[in-house]
């Protein structure tokens, strides 16, 4: 068996069942992009076997997230099951962490109270205030979600269960980031995560759709919003933002712990509702199955010849990426958004990525904002 210093499984038990129809969904395209596009429910079964291959194969530590489609779907008990199949099989009682994204339709006192017994990190997603918000996250009647989901939150917040918004920055988004930044914060809302949109795959980026982001605008965007978040941080209300947070620490000496700012992919482990497992959420594919929790090792698949393919894939970047100032804190961008990889016999493994679509936008923030970062990075000190 091949144990590993720890395992950390991203878990689809829904598959890509949803209860919304938000416009932009990329799971959606990379579900309609294999034989399959969904598995159903996750069997007790399936998740059993799972859960004791996690705590058989990690040597200091586990983490359990759960993502979709909507991971509530699949019921409460699914996750009180968890549970008690963790005090069974974590015998060396190694720390596990739970994380869950959720779009917070179903969410009630009950979901609430548990989230917060069982600590929980719930990730809620919320693209700010209702005009932005309602405009691309829809029911499967497309009437807007705002109202149930901005409910959802408050729950949370009374509850006091630990969470962060979650919020996809389409071109609307993008456009209205001083508004909505004001909004989030005034809520309460002390942790953002502002997730850049996605194309579907083979389309041209930043041009497919209405919601589509360039990357003149999400330059624009992280400008504003920099501009925004310091000048709250140097009047002592400080909001944790996730890009720039990861990249403060970066200048303090951390690695980041977001892998899309790493410079190198993980075979991190998606478990779809099968048992199937895959290399990364954006790549839920047949080409990228690493084996089945039913026939394979776990160990050995996320080590294996298709998780290091995966991997070594990632190792190439762009020839742009040589010369690049900032490429030590850049370091390339997330895989997703150097799509299509393009033929290139003359460097290793035969291909190399083509330039992140976002280049131009990180090459117009960073010199906007890297001598404040720098400056926080000093005040805070070495790590």
């Amino acid at each position: 068996m091949i144990r590993l210093p720890q395992v950390n499984l991203l878990i689809k038990p829904a598959s890509s069942g949803c209860n919304l129809r938000c416009r932009y969904c990329f799971y959606a395209d990379v579900a309609a992009n294999r034989a399959i596009p969904n598995y159903g429910m996750m069997s007790e079964a399936t998740l059993e076997k799972l859960v004791a291959a996690a705590f058989a194969t990690a040597e200091q530590a586990v983490g359990f997230s759960f993502q979709g489609g909507e991971p509530t779907l699949v019921g409460l008990p699914f996750y009180e099951r968890l549970i008690a199949l963790e005090a069974k099989y974590n015998t060396r009682r190694l720390p596990v962490q739970h994380t869950i994204q959720t779009n917070g339709m179903l969410l009630d006192a009950n979901w609430a109270r548990f989230f917060r017994e069982q600590r929980f990190l719930v990730g809620l997603s919320l693209d700010g205030h209702a005009r932005s918000h309602d405009r691309y996250r829809v029911d499967a009647h497309g009437a807007g979600t705002h109202a149930r989901v901005f409910a959802a939150a408050r729950l949370l917040q009374q509850e006091h269960v630990e969470f962060n918004i979650l919020s996809v920055v389409t071109a609307e988004l993008a456009r209205r980031i001083p508004g909505i930044y004001a909004w989030l914060r005034d809520q309460g809302f002390g942790y953002l995560q502002f997730i850049p949109a996605i194309d579907d795959f083979g389309l041209e980026a930043g041009r497919a759709a209405e919601w589509s982001l360039t990357a003149e605008a999400y330059g624009d965007f992280l400008c504003r919003l920099f501009d925004l978040w310091y000048d709250d941080y140097r009047r002592g209300r400080y909001v944790s933002i996730r890009h720039f947070d990861n990249w403060i620490q970066m200048l303090r000496g951390r690695e980041p712990e977001s892998c899309a700012l790493r410079g190198v992919c993980t075979a991190y482990g998606v478990v779809e509702a099968d048992g199937s497992i895959h290399p990364c959420d954006f790549y839920v594919l047949d080409e990228w199955q690493l084996g089945h929790i039913e026939t394979d090792e776990l160990g050995a698949m996320l080590t294996g010849e298709v998780a290091e393919r995966f991997v070594r894939l990632s190792l190439n970047k762009a020839p742009a990426c040589d010369a690049c100032p900032w490429f030590a804190i850049c370091r390339g961008g997330c895989r997703r958004d150097t799509e299509p990889p393009v033929a290139d016999p003359d460097r290793p493994y035969g291909l190399r990525l083509s330039a992140n679509r976002f280049c131009a936008a990180y090459k117009r923030f960073f010199p906007h904002a890297i001598g404040r970062m720098q400056a926080i990075a000093r005040e805070l000190g070495p790590l």
